[in-house]
């Protein structure tokens, strides 16, 4: 292989440092991407960047955002700082919390959408329905439910792994005669205020709305399945004096983003079974939280019986005082049933006039309910019947040039997303250049690489935490762990920093192109 040329090292210093990514070679190809959040804003952003023109963003609802859209709650926010929050090539020096508010983050994605100026691109009010890939012709038509369809060469799907809310099918629901909707739905015409309030199911986000609206409520009712390991939050103003600084240095604000990111990455050490960390902190975090057990909120309303981890550790300031208020009451009894106007738990029957569900999402369903259909006609939830899987969380055998991001076993309990997401969007433009320099219709990951990724990952994530006896929403009916990144995050760094030719089927090929470049695809090239 030719030594690069001087010229060309200088230009690929200069997209570092402007940070941009590598034009693609080849004619640009039509992209299709299915929601518009972090994920698909951020690879809108990047396709364009490396000269796409043809990219169209389709979104379901009627504005942009994601879960940051759909969770409005009152005291919706998220528990990973700011800085670390946000994509790297679209900083923020701005933020005015130390942990960002729902109101900000959206804010955020909206200004970000208009800077980049990829709001354009998005069709909103465009439900995806079905996707399926024609293999002569290599490209992929999109369906949508007004019955419109859409031609694209590739398609990347944003859909997230908490966008379709989960109600539990209770007995008695459709009896009930009051006001129930799900946290991701709240009905913010609907008035609390003197309202006795039944909150089933308490995690991420009723950790931050049960606070937010007990005192509006007349008397809240907290029926907890399990209980929840709850750090303080170290929350805060960030000042305008630092603002500035961060406006005025970008290597100030580069390391301080940095220095989140090492500080949040050791923390996977104690997720590790048997780790003599996650054994300590199990020991703090119970004695700590054993503290506040009164005799009105007993020891089992406030310690979890669970390894430290097992389900994501929860940071809050205000949760404890609120359950030892005079007017919440924790209910650890099983939900049996509901009846018009009360919810009967172990027997006991609990009047309510509206119910919040904090249910949490149809996580394992991923990409539902799209009916996808690859190569030979095969349909990506058979492929999916065991729990969804795909090589690296990106791509799927048999699924052709479609690139998922935020997939399978990409999830975090420790870090950001966005980390994982922009690995995504790099390893997802060095395939394009790839295939754009081979001058093939598509490529398709070969089964044994994307069971050779997976067998290792799930070999890995055995040895973790959730790898034990252990609920949690980071599993599939049959216990496989379909939604958590099996380790460190600097790991899928390395395990993302390349594309490799040799683990993917080339289709189509042009006889009047050269043949495929040797070699791997350099992600950050």
């Amino acid at each position: 292989m030719a030594s690069p040329s001087i010229g060309s090292v200088v230009a690929a210093a200069r997209r570092v440092l402007a940070d941009r990514p590598a034009p693609l070679p080849g004619d640009p190809p039509r992209v299709v991407i299915v929601g518009s959040g972090f994920g698909g804003l951020g690879m809108a952003i990047r396709l364009t960047q490396a000269g796409v023109t043809d990219v169209t963003v389709l979104e379901k609802a009627s504005s942009l955002g994601g879960t940051w859209r759909d969770n409005t709650y009152p005291g919706s926010g998220c528990d990973v700082p700011s800085h670390l929050y946000s994509l790297s090539f679209a900083p923020n020096p701005d933020w005015t919390r130390r942990f960002p508010t729902q109101p900000e983050i959206l804010d955020y994605l909206e200004r970000t959408a208009d800077e980049f100026d990829v709001r354009r691109l998005i069709r909103f009010d465009a439900e995806v329905e079905a996707l399926t890939f024609d293999e002569p012709s290599g490209a992929w038509t999109v369906r949508l439910a007004d019955g419109d369809e859409l031609v694209a060469d590739v398609v990347v799907t944003a859909t997230g792994q908490l966008n379709r809310p989960y109600v539990p099918p209770i007995e008695g629901l459709e009896s009930f005669a009051g006001t129930a909707f799900h946290s991701a739905r709240w009905r913010h015409d609907h008035d609390l205020a003197g309202e006795r309030v039944g909150v089933i199911g308490i995690g991420a986000s009723a950790i931050q709305f049960v606070p937010a609206i007990a005192d509006e409520a007349g008397h809240l009712t907290l029926f907890q399945r399990s209980v929840n390991y709850v750090a303080p939050k170290p929350d805060g103003p960030i000042g305008e004096r630092t603002r500035e600084a961060f406006r005025r240095s970008t290597l100030l604000r580069l390391a301080y983003r940095a220095s989140i990111w090492a500080r949040f990455e050791w923390k996977f050490l104690a997720l590790r079974q048997g780790s003599t960390i996650g054994r300590l902190g199990e020991q703090r975090f119970r004695q700590g939280l054993a503290q506040a057990a009164t005799d009105r909120l007993p020891e089992e309303a406030v310690v979890p019986d669970y390894p430290l981890g097992c389900r994501r550790i929860l940071i809050s300031n205000d949760w404890l005082p609120t359950l030892h208020r005079d007017d919440v009451e924790v209910v650890t009894d099983r939900v049996e049933r509901i009846e018009p106007d009360a919810v009967v738990a172990g027997g006991k029957r609990h009047e309510v006039d509206t119910i919040v569900f904090g249910t949490g999402f149809r996580a394992t369903d991923f990409l539902a309910p799209i009916e996808v259909t690859g190569r030979g006609g095969r349909r990506l939830s058979d492929a999916w019947a065991d729990g969804a899987e795909a090589h690296l969380g990106i791509t799927v055998s048999g699924f052709p040039n479609l690139f998922l991001l935020y997939g399978p076993n990409t999830n975090l309990g420790h870090n950001s997303i966005i980390f994982m997401l922009e690995r995504q969007m790099n390893w997802i433009l060095a395939a394009l250049r790839h295939l754009g320099s081979s001058g093939a219709r598509w490529l398709d990951v070969r089964p044994e690489a994307q069971r050779a990724s997976n067998r290792r990952v799930q070999e890995e994530l055995s040895r973790t935490v959730w790898g034990g006896v252990c609920h949690s929403w980071y599993k599939n009916a049959a216990g496989r762990i379909t939604n958590n990144w099996s380790t460190f995050t600097y790991r899928y760094w390395w395990r993302t920093r390349r594309f490799d030719p040799a683990e993917f089927e080339m289709g189509a090929p042009d006889p009047a192109s050269p043949p495929p470049r040797p070699g791997r695809e350099l992600v950050d090239a």
